[in-house]
């Protein structure tokens, strides 16, 4: 009750002040009835400030003459619509000078920015319909439009607004606002967090772009920074009881690696797995459909693998359960099997039959590899003694794309469909070495038939000689 004395008895006094300065204007206007602007203006920040009805709308404020205190020779403007609205807010806020006589830290750059985003080049939005017009807000007012918990409302006046949309943007979906409430942010920031993300948190406030210009910061490279300007502060998130070391381990994995380093577009950044606009934490369920949208043949090659039922039984993640979430990592052999480094026994004991799957599975991997070596090796050296083994160095090429497919297979835990999978490529190199070895032992028959030869064609020559010089002594 005493706070809300307090705030009649300042509005009160905020009104006498503007009354006694002289402003014909706001005097004349507020005697008027229904004259909604200044109705509203006494809680604006502008009133507050004490600027006149005049500052923004041109006119004599000292004249209690109606023509002259609206005369276009001492700048009456009216009403000021589209670009002229920008134009009267930039006279001061684009004004350093001005705004500090308000003693204001507002960036005197915001119009430069807006001009330049989707909304400024576009003529869709101006500065009045964001921030109204008579009742202006300050931002950290719970009053004002822009107030984290009423922002959300704000923009989807347009963005969930078919109609309206359509003529700017046909392709823009029109039910992110009803996303938004079912994610983990909008439920926080209906409840009076305002904390959490909001539109101008991710997209910006002046200087939003479309999500695919690289100035945006949902741009798919910008958008891992965008997320850990709250995720990685762990002051910031302190009390939400999550990891803020998400970013840190993201940039190491191969994910991370692909789209920041490697520039692929492609490669899933936050909002890949998370979700845009309903963003969740996937669950135990849902994280095997996220990473199936991109690695397919795994999760159907999972869905019907022993360990998928009983992953679903037990809650057990499955993707992440062995490779991980933010830090997923190249997979590499070294997964598989029953070494330290393997993933499989930390479910598996010797004994059972998962642990002597996953030891047979790499053995055979590890065979094909050892074996496919040497035949590379045998081939090199017919190849470096001259002979020519094109054939069988082409088939060879088949091997890399078996042992891909195997290790795509181990997914199903199917002993017999992954031997099935990797014994064509056993027999490939079976028949490259023996014709690697066929072709150095036929150099090496072809080397001692020439030196035989040889030998027979020299002592044949010397005998003929001999011959020839007997018959001559004779004579």
């Amino acid at each position: 009750m005493r706070r809300f004395i307090v705030l009649i008895l300042s509005l009160f006094i905020s009104v006498s002040a503007l009354s006694q300065t002289g402003d014909g204007c706001y005097n004349c206007h507020k005697d008027a009835v229904g004259d909604k602007a200044t109705e509203l203006y006494p809680g604006d920040v502008h009133f507050k400030l004490g600027i006149s009805c005049a500052d923004c709308h041109g006119g004599d404020k000292t004249s209690d003459d109606m023509d002259v205190a609206m005369s276009k020779e001492k700048g009456y403007i009216g009403v000021p619509k589209g670009d002229k609205i920008t134009s009267v807010c930039l006279r001061c806020h684009s004004d350093d000078a001005i705004m500090g006589k308000f003693g204001s830290k507002i960036d005197v750059k915001q119009f430069k920015l807006f001009k330049a985003s989707v909304h400024g080049k576009s003529e869709i939005a101006t500065c009045v319909t964001c921030h109204g017009v008579h009742n202006i807000k300050k931002v950290t007012d719970p009053a004002s439009p822009v107030y984290p918990t009423s922002e959300v409302r704000l923009c989807s006046r347009c963005h969930s607004d078919a109609n309206y949309m359509k003529r700017f943007n046909p392709a823009l979906p029109t039910d992110q606002f009803e996303k938004y409430k079912t994610s983990v942010h909008g439920q926080r920031i209906l409840k009076g967090d305002v904390k959490v993300a909001t539109c101008s948190d991710c997209h910006s406030a002046h200087d939003i772009f479309k999500a695919n210009d690289p100035r945006s910061t949902v741009f798919a490279s910008t958008l891992p920074k965008t997320c850990a300007k709250c995720h990685s502060d762990a002051d910031y998130m302190r009390g939400y009881k999550i990891p803020t070391d998400q970013y840190e381990k993201y940039v190491q994995s191969v994910h991370g690696k692909a789209l920041l380093e490697k520039g692929d577009l492609s490669a899933p950044a936050c909002n890949d797995c998370h979700g845009n606009h309903g963003a969740i934490p996937p669950g135990v369920k849902s994280i095997s459909h996220v990473c199936g949208v991109c690695h397919a043949l795994n999760a159907e090659m999972f869905s019907r693998s022993p360990h998928a039922e009983v992953f679903e039984k037990k809650n057990i993640p499955q993707c992440e359960i062995c490779h991980g979430n933010h830090l997923i990592e190249h997979p590499t052999d070294e997964m598989l099997g029953v070494s330290t480094k393997s993933t499989c026994i930390k479910c598996h004991k010797e004994g059972d039959k998962g642990f002597e799957v996953a030891r047979q599975m790499r053995d055979m991997i590890d065979t094909l590899v050892v074996r496919a070596s040497k035949a590379k090796a045998i081939l090199d050296e017919a190849e470096y003694k001259g002979m020519d083994v094109s054939d069988a160095r082409y088939e060879m090429n088949d091997v890399p794309q078996i042992l891909i497919k195997t290790r795509t297979v181990i997914h199903t835990a199917n002993l017999n469909e992954f031997k099935e999978t990797i014994e064509p490529g056993y027999e490939i190199v079976d028949r490259v070495t023996k014709s690697g070895l066929d072709a150095i032992y036929e150099y090496y028959f072809r080397r001692w038939g020439l030196g035989i030869s040889t030998l027979i064609i020299t002592v044949l020559v010397i005998a003929l000689y001999l011959k020839i010089k007997q018959i001559e002594k004779k004579r």
